[in-house]
């Protein structure tokens, strides 16, 4: 009798625990994200700044534009950068809380590596086989894409565009298996796009990728990486200079409110305002991510913001022969609950030597406060202790102590490594991490992007009948607010083409995007209508 009553009482604990993380959770995400906190964690991609604005830049806001992006990330950059290729003359203006590029772009692991094979079966029995051929094929267009702009730009070396061979590496067995199985059924799905994936047994693993002996097997193939921020930064230099008289970037320059109505005329729909001003514009861009419900109140619990880890660390003095000083990117399952990512610079360029820096990320399930990760936290001012500790001691065990090496400290200054810009030092610890900071992602609901023209039934506002044309020559879609946003983690091969998509949109030019933009990821009533966070709960709380 004793024996059931301790079942029982063990039940109800476990039952209420689980209430209490939900309870806590579901708190976090219908509340505000707020705006971007003023003072972030520092990242090493970051370090030196790009000087975005010039100084010279005008200090009042314009008036009027034609476009107004809020958010100068990936998205934001590729949302001008498409409307500016085919309409140079439309007045875009971008908006920024902080500087230039210091949100989920500048804080992220600088992989271009799309989940391929991971969720095809799940995307298949969702969607059906087409749809979910088509996300492959749009998650696999971005690497292609932005290598073919950092050539035409002539910004190959400095954004480190490359591909890498890339590799999902396992210690356990349950994931391993798993993961060889979808492996299996994309092959049959998608051969040819299937065909580079090779799968590694233990033994072949560890020897021919100088692996950890813990190490149950790997599966690999073609991958990428970029410096996310030097892309970004370097792209909108020349975008300002290519078009200095339709494009001003603003930074420290929240948008705090929306609003249509009196005041407004029916060629500028919106009333875009800021702490520096207000501007009317026909069309609005949320490009903000994980901060976007902080304007658009109906992707509560829709898009939800969530904190990540992430660290430069300097490799250990063995290290070179597996990591290939950069040519390499990794993944690593420990369970089927979140992973560990890492690329290696291709060379130390941050002003402090050749250190080939390990940009390493995730500790996703060591930061389990409440019984689940950082979901609804949008504070990247801190990082969590957890993590970062576990992120800290984590890569030696990946790769095996003998295989590591010794650990190297910084050259230079013993109590700490000293760079700076302009007489700005920036002191970076001198042991094997040099650095960690925080980001903030977008969480979606179902998992997949979100782009598009926001439903006038979720914006709570509504604009005036649209003109034909912004000037004699430029045809463009009604005014309206327009979103690429909850890329849940997996920006990099996400965020350009939705970017793409979303220009093509604002200039009325949708059928230009039928053969490789996936419908399914547009916003719609019904989409919104159908996306419970419940469900991606669930998820965690079965893993």
């Amino acid at each position: 009798m004793g024996s059931v009553v301790s079942k029982a009482q063990l039940l109800y604990q476990a039952l209420s625990q689980l209430r209490h993380t939900y309870d806590v959770l579901r708190k976090r995400i219908e509340t505000s994200p707020g705006l971007p906190v003023p003072n972030p964690t520092l990242p090493l991609w970051t370090v030196p700044p790009a000087p975005i604005p010039p100084k010279s830049d005008p200090i009042d806001l314009p008036e009027h534009a034609d476009v107004v992006i809020i958010g100068s990330g990936i998205t934001g950059t590729s949302v001008a950068y498409n409307l500016l290729a085919r309409e140079a003359g439309l007045r875009i203006v971008i908006l920024e809380a902080r500087q230039v590029c210091s949100g989920a772009t500048g804080r992220n692991g600088g992989h271009v590596n799309p989940p391929l094979y991971h969720d095809q079966a799940e995307l298949k029995e969702k969607f059906g086989a087409e749809v979910a051929k088509a996300i492959v094929a749009f998650r696999r267009a971005h690497l292609v894409e932005v290598q073919r702009i950092a050539i035409e730009e002539g910004i190959l070396q400095e954004s480190q565009v490359r591909e890498t061979e890339h590799l999902d590496v396992f210690t356990c067995p349950k994931a391993f298996a798993e993961s060889k199985a979808r492996l299996e059924e994309w092959r049959a799905a998608m051969p040819l796009e299937s065909s580079s994936f090779v799968t590694y047994e233990r033994e072949e693993a560890i020897k021919k990728y100088r692996l950890s002996d813990q190490v149950l097997g790997c599966i690999s193939n073609s991958g990428g990486a970029m410096h996310p921020y030097r892309y970004v930064t370097s792209l909108l230099s020349i975008l300002l200079d290519r078009h200095p008289d339709s494009l001003q970037i603003f930074t420290e320059t929240p948008c705090t409110a929306i609003s249509t109505g009196s005041g407004v005329d029916s060629n500028h729909a919106y009333a875009i305002v800021t702490p520096r001003g207000t501007i009317h514009a026909a069309h609005v861009v949320h490009a903000t991510n994980g901060w976007c419900s902080h304007l658009l109140p109906a992707l509560r619990a829709k898009i939800a913001p969530a904190r990540g880890a992430m660290s430069a660390q300097r490799p250990g003095t063995s290290l070179h022969p597996s990591t290939l000083a950069g040519a390499r990117s990794y993944v690593f399952y420990r369970g089927t609950a979140g992973y560990d990512y890492l690329t290696q610079l291709p060379s130390g360029d941050h002003g402090d030597g050749s250190e080939n820096e390990l940009m390493f990320g995730g500790g996703w399930a060591q930061a389990c406060d409440d019984g689940l990760p950082e979901i609804g936290i949008a504070d990247d001012s801190v990082f969590n202790h957890a993590s970062q500790s576990y992120l800290a001691g984590a890569l030696p065990q990946y790769f095996g102590l003998k295989n590591w090496g010794g650990d190297v400290s910084a050259p230079g200054e013993d109590d700490g490594q000293r760079m700076g810009d302009g007489g700005e030092g920036v002191r970076w610890s001198p042991g094997r991490t040099k650095a960690q900071w925080s980001g903030v992602l977008g969480i979606s609901a179902d998992l997949l992007p979100w782009v598009g023209r926001v439903p006038e039934k979720l914006t709570k506002r509504t604009s005036s009948k649209p003109p034909q044309k912004t000037q004699e020559t430029v045809h463009v879609a009604a005014p309206g607010e327009w979103i690429a946003a909850g890329y849940s983690g997996e920006g990099m091969v996400h965020a350009w083409m939705s970017g793409k998509a979303l220009a093509h949109m604002i200039l009325d030019k949708e059928d230009e995007i039928r053969d490789w933009f996936p419908d399914v990821l547009r916003v719609t009533e019904e989409r919104w209508k159908n996306a419970h966070f419940d469900n991606l709960v669930s998820r965690f709380l079965r893993a």
